[in-house]
């Protein structure tokens, strides 16, 4: 059967097999009651999957590549990179550098990096190929954890540029940003306060400030493009453009901030705190009060996505702000910025744990279930993302952001764009996987995420907390189609099928079914908690069945049902449509028929019109010529042939003068030449200057000759022509 299978079902197939795995589960720790943080001990590097093992501190290599093949030496084959220094912390993030040499290795005490080695050998694997490879580490801000044993670090990410050294950047509990750079690890190259010290300095029992009781500190943050800064936010008057990468800043209530960094500058109010940014329309909670994960999708204008423990989703375009009456009040002062504005574009909910009918009601029953929500940005796809939380994994499709760019390119005017933006559908929401399909169940949170875009089609990959290994192929729906091979490319002067150019049309019929079976809500893949002896009640069981049933008849059967009723309708028209093209190409074929022999009479009298024609053309010339040589006068075509007749005449009699006195001098040559040959005379000797006269005598006549033999021959190519 794998035979049968192509290279990416293979792999797919083969990687839950693979040792690396296989020795995770058997050593795994019993599962907590519920982790505090989101894991995510899962990267990808060149189609090699890097896990973290927590008991080792070390990272293990699996090659994707080698997976699936006749040899199953693939499954036992794999890498293990060590640490020099191991962390002392727990590790629940791994981050890979922009520029693919370093990992950072994030825990909530503490941040360390880890230097990957280089590679050689055949299959371009570390050092060469050996199973364990020592890795450096660089630790960060080491002294400064140390000291302060209160803070702790909620969120960590790299510098988003390549060519500088990489710099990594932290988000403390003590509301600070600090950006640290690999060559001095232990002092910030920059530091962005995002609350005063003496409200930090009011804390709690616990040692929490007032500010984080009101949800007033940052829980993440994110790096936009890279963008011209605007003059306003600039503050300076030049005319150079300065660029810088824009850092969005959520706040657990829901507020997020604006600033913009650049490490190669740091001229005006560069790196100024900009917010918080309006959010229209506006709404009284402030679209939440549990706010957890922001992302900024690489587009511009930018769009951020803002998500919430309660497992709500706004997608915001980022444009720039109109001058309000509220700011006009403070045009005044000359500190007031105009700051961009965050425009609420659609709200997506998650199913977070799945709605269970309660009884013989129908409606489901609401769940209070909420955990933190992790986004990730698809490596292939700009318009998709990805959500990883307790309860299993979404995945998010964007569609509308082509037509948006189409919109906020056109003119003013444009109102056709604006109507396409309104009238695209919303976003695809994709249930993956479901770690919680009982409420009684705890769920089984995610150690590992991780989206394959270089092997042959997008997949997902999730590693649980007991190191199973789940793979499952993302929807095609939002990822572009990949550009065609030079070899395949179709020749533009071949004529196009008019069948094929309505199949491909806008509104074409393959489209509308499309849309009809396009399913809101899907039944993901369930995945129970590590308990296996307690067995759930019978009643949740049952309801967990009638949820999938339901789904099933709603979103299957039903949408199905439609679009075999569309298609048959489709089908009648079709079919009239062929009756009536028949009708059409028999009466074709008759006109086609007469039309032939009629084209045969045509032709027949053509040839018999064109007979006429040639016999009318040869008498015209015979009058025309008899009525010319009936002329008395002479024209003057006539009149050119008769003097060029004279000169012709003139030249012959000139030239045969000349040739007869040729012959006469050959003859006179030729009795000389006979007078030579009689018997030897007594010699008779000259003088130098006879020798002398006699020599150009005869050079004279030669030229002569040779001038006269030029003439005749002109005249014979004058004559022959």
């Amino acid at each position: 059967m794998a035979a049968e299978w192509g290279p990416a079902e293979q792999w797919r197939a083969a990687l839950p097999q693979h040792a690396v795995l296989s020795r995770l589960r058997e050593r795994a720790p019993a599962p907590a009651a519920r982790p505090p943080l989101i894991r995510n001990l899962l990267f990808g590097l060149d189609g090699d999957l890097f896990l973290w093992d927590g008991e080792r501190s070390a990272l293990h290599t699996i090659g994707l590549r080698r997976l699936g093949g006749p040899d199953s030496a693939g499954l036992g084959r794999y890498q293990t990179l060590i640490c020099i220094n191991p962390p002392l912390f727990e590790v629940y993030q791994t981050l890979l550098s922009p520029t693919q040499h370093h990992v950072a290795l994030i825990g909530t005490k503490g941040l360390m990096v880890l230097e990957l080695p280089k590679r050689w050998g055949k299959n371009s694997e570390f050092e060469g190929g050996k199973s364990t490879v020592n890795c450096s580490t660089i630790p960060i801000a080491e002294r400064f954890f140390t000291s302060s044993t209160s803070l702790t670090l909620k969120h960590a990410a790299w510098y988003p540029c390549e060519t500088l050294e990489p710099h990594i950047v932290l988000l403390t509990s003590d509301n600070t940003i600090r950006f640290y750079s690999l060559k001095v690890p232990q002092i910030p190259v920059k530091v962005i306060a995002l609350s005063d010290t003496e409200e930090e300095t009011l804390t709690i029992k616990k040692g929490r400030a007032y500010t984080a009781s009101l949800g007033e500190t940052a829980v993440a943050f994110d790096f936009g493009p890279l963008v011209p800064v605007p003059k306003n936010i600039l503050g300076q008057r030049g005319s150079e453009e300065v660029l810088a990468y824009p850092l969005y800043i959520l706040y657990e209530n829901g507020e997020t901030f604006l600033t913009y960094i650049s490490l190669l500058q740091s001229t005006g109010n560069l790196g100024k705190l900009l917010g918080p940014l309006p959010m229209h329309p506006a709404a009284e909670d402030n679209y939440g009060y549990d706010a957890c994960a922001v992302l900024c999708l690489p587009c511009v204008p930018n769009i951020l996505v803002i998500a919430t423990e309660s497992g709500m989703l706004y997608h915001c375009v980022v444009l720039d702000g109109e001058e309000d009456d509220e700011q006009s009040e403070k045009s005044w002062d000359p500190r007031s910025d105009l700051i961009p504005s965050l425009y609420v574009f659609e709200c997506v909910e998650l199913e977070l744990a799945l709605k269970l009918a309660s009884g013989d009601e129908e409606e489901p029953l609401e769940s209070d279930f909420s955990c933190p929500i992790k986004l990730h940005q698809d490596p292939k796809c700009p318009s998709r993302y990805h959500c990883t939380h307790e309860a299993g994994v979404h995945s998010v499709g964007l569609t509308w952001i082509n037509k948006l760019h189409k919109f906020l390119g056109s003119d003013e005017e444009d109102k056709d764009s604006l109507q396409e933006l309104g009238a695209e559908q919303k976003c695809f929401v994709e249930h993956i996987l479901c770690t919680k399909p009982l409420p009684c169940r705890q769920p089984a949170p995610i150690r590992g995420f991780w989206i394959v875009s270089d092997i042959l089609g997008p997949t997902m990959i999730c590693i649980t907390n007991t190191y199973e290994c789940i793979t499952r192929p993302l929807l095609s729906t939002v990822h572009p189609a990949s550009p065609p091979l030079l070899c395949t490319r179709e020749d533009k002067d071949v004529a196009v099928s008019p069948l094929r150019i309505l199949a491909e049309s806008q509104h074409s019929f393959e489209k509308h079914i499309r849309s009809i079976l396009q399913r809101s809500s899907a039944n993901p893949f369930l995945l129970k908690s590590a308990d296996k002896d307690a067995a759930p009640p019978p009643e949740e069981c049952l309801q967990l069945l009638s949820r999938a049933t339901q789904v099933f008849r709603e979103e299957y059967i039903l949408k199905q049902d439609l679009a075999k009723e569309e298609i048959q309708q489709r089908v009648k028209l079709l079919w009239g449509q062929k009756k009536k093209q028949l009708e059409d190409l028999n009466y074709c074929r008759e006109e086609r028929k007469s039309l032939r022999e009629m084209a045969e009479r045509l032709a027949d009298k053509y040839e018999e019109a064109k007979e006429k024609q040639e016999d009318i053309m040869n008498r015209m010339k015979k009058v025309l010529r008899s009525f010319h040589s009936q002329l008395p006068v002479l024209s003057d075509s006539e009149k050119d042939m008769k003097k060029e007749l004279q000169t012709i005449h003139d030249q012959l009699q000139h030239l045969s003068n000349a040739i007869r006195q040729v012959k006469m001098k050959k003859e006179y040559q030729q009795k000389k030449m006979e007078k030579g040959t009689s018997p030897r005379k007594p010699s008779i000797t000259l003088s130098a200057y006879q020798s002398k006269c006699i020599q150009t005598v005869l050079k004279e006549e030669g030229e002569h000759i040779r001038e006269m033999v030029k003439q005749i021959n002109d005249i014979r190519s004058h004559v022959n022509f």
